[in-house]
């Protein structure tokens, strides 16, 4: 691909909007988009402890994450929309402004052409095709922030998933959260998070093609994304308005110790317990 990437209607209409107007939005159009979140009951049960939302955007997740955990932890780097969101969210959620890593600093965000953020694919990750100006952030990791009884995490960063499951690492063998990714084959091979998260901490992968969850194994993930990639260029406002068919499935939920979703956590927090 060449030259910059068209921008669709939503992306062009949006920065015209008031930001809490559009926010609004998201948040009530984002479950026909991404169904996932109608079926929070799968991924984070009422009367979890901790649910963390790394890349919280305009806040859909964080938002409704907010009626079922007690404490929701909103990572967002881009500044006028992590201000949003302490202003626009419950307050049980704290709103962290900075981008999720493997390690504590600064670092890069890189942004689309003509774009503050509002599109939701910064990344620390640059894309020739798609990034070309950048803006220096606090780079953090979710093992610094002192987090307990995580039952729940949410990633969306656009490419740099590997580096914030590292910075995870002490989280997610103490807590054993379910975590729900964003893994797309085209910004990168969707292979290295899932060898990791098998590898290193015994997770399971799932995804929701159509109503029923499917192990990831019995999925070919990265040749359904290839046979769909028209859908991502319809953008968001399209995906929403017209029928779901075929959808993109572009997020996996893993889940330890031979949970499957819905099951209630089982938890296990090692020496924090003790």
């Amino acid at each position: 691909m060449t030259g910059r990437p068209r921008r669709t209607l939503a992306a062009r209409v949006a920065p015209r909007l008031p930001t809490r107007a559009v926010a609004a939005a998201a948040s009530l159009v984002y479950p026909r988009f991404e169904p996932e979140l109608a079926r929070l009951d799968d991924l984070c049960p009422p009367g979890s402890g901790t649910a963390v939302d790394v890349g919280g955007w305009y806040g859909p997740w964080s938002r409704r994450l907010a009626g079922r955990a007690r404490r929701v932890v909103a990572v967002e780097p881009v500044p006028h929309l992590a201000d949003l969101l302490a202003a626009a969210t419950p307050a049980n959620v704290r709103v962290v402004r900075g981008a999720a890593g493997d390690r504590d600093g600064s670092a890069r965000l890189w942004l689309p052409h003509g774009d503050r953020g509002d599109r939701g694919v910064s990344s620390l990750v640059r894309r020739d095709d798609v990034h070309a100006s950048a803006l220096d952030v606090e780079c953090l990791t979710l093992d610094g922030l002192g987090l307990r009884d995580v039952d729940f995490i949410k990633i969306d960063v656009d490419g740099n998933e590997l580096p914030v499951l590292h910075g995870a690492h002490t989280l997610v063998d103490r807590d054993r959260p379910a975590l729900f990714v964003e893994l797309e084959c085209r910004i990168q091979p969707v292979a290295p998070v899932v060898d990791h998260l098998a590898d290193a901490h015994g997770y399971r992968g799932w995804v929701l093609p159509d109503d029923t969850w499917v192990p990831l194994d019995a999925f070919d993930l990265e040749t359904h994304q290839r046979a769909t990639s028209h859908v991502v260029t319809q953008g968001l406002l399209r995906r929403v308005l017209t029928p779901r068919r075929p959808r993109y499935v572009n997020s996996v939920l893993f889940l330890p110790d031979g949970r499957r979703p819905g099951d209630r956590a089982v938890r296990d927090d090692g020496a924090y317990a003790r």
